[in-house]
């Protein structure tokens, strides 16, 4: 059966994921410092390098989102979120749905999906609902459970890494986990340009490793991004 050009480009792009992603089991994610941001409190478009654990960018992250949405809701805004190779094609989407941004309201929590290739979707990251711990679970392209992800009761980056941990479905196992790195006094103070680590088993199937990356960019969201006046949250409230 011949292929057409768009299941040609689709093979293309997965064989390129497992390529990268298959040999790695720490991936370092650093978001670029826009100067218009810090000189004028302006929120722009968050850009990342994504790096392996030899310090070489394999991926370059842009957000994808208008003036408008950036500025009025902050850092609950939706968002999507487009990760390109060093060949420059895009080969993960990550697609933020508008949602509640207080755990108050447990059904509308945060979720982001992942999609490699664009288009297809190949796994979930679900906020759950916990009165002061952040939650989430990961989940593959069938909307089944495969990971936990727990976080600590204050989250707040003063002069120390913040630890999410990746946990098995029973939460009795740590396999691995993603980790907001303390950047130094002036960049914490003055821009909320964050540097993350994400660690997990390097057997893990390559596609819950790009769902992995959904899952740090949810969680840079969540609490470490700060627009104007709205400052980043210590916690799930």
């Amino acid at each position: 059966m011949l292929l057409t050009r768009k299941q040609t480009c689709q093979l293309g792009i997965l064989l390129s994921i497992h390529r990268q992603h298959s040999k790695i089991d720490q991936i370092l994610i650093h978001q670029q410092i826009e100067l218009l941001e810090v000189l004028t409190g302006f929120e722009t478009n968050n850009k990342y390098e994504i790096k392996n654990s030899f310090g070489q960018r394999v991926y370059f992250a842009a957000e994808d989102t208008d003036c408008c949405t950036r500025n009025c809701c902050g850092p609950s805004r939706p968002f999507t979120l487009r990760i390109i190779d060093n060949m420059g094609q895009e080969v993960i989407t990550l697609e933020r749905p508008l949602r509640c941004s207080s755990c108050c309201c447990p059904c509308c929590l945060q979720e982001i999906e992942i999609q490699a290739p664009p288009g297809v979707p190949i796994g979930y990251v679900i906020q759950t609902w916990h009165p002061c711990l952040p939650k989430f679970t990961i989940q593959n392209e069938k909307r089944e459970d495969v990971l936990k992800i727990s976080g600590p009761c204050v989250v707040c980056s003063c002069c120390g890494d913040v630890n999410f941990e990746i946990k098995s479905l029973d939460e009795q196992c740590v396999v691995g986990k993603i980790s907001k790195h303390w950047t130094g006094i002036l960049r914490e103070a003055f821009t909320d340009a964050d540097n993350f680590g994400i660690q997990f088993p390097l057997d893990l199937d390559v596609k819950m490793k790009a769902v992995m990356i959904g899952a740090c960019f949810l969680i840079d969201f969540m609490f470490f991004e700060s627009t104007g006046s709205q400052e980043q949250k210590s916690g799930v409230w």
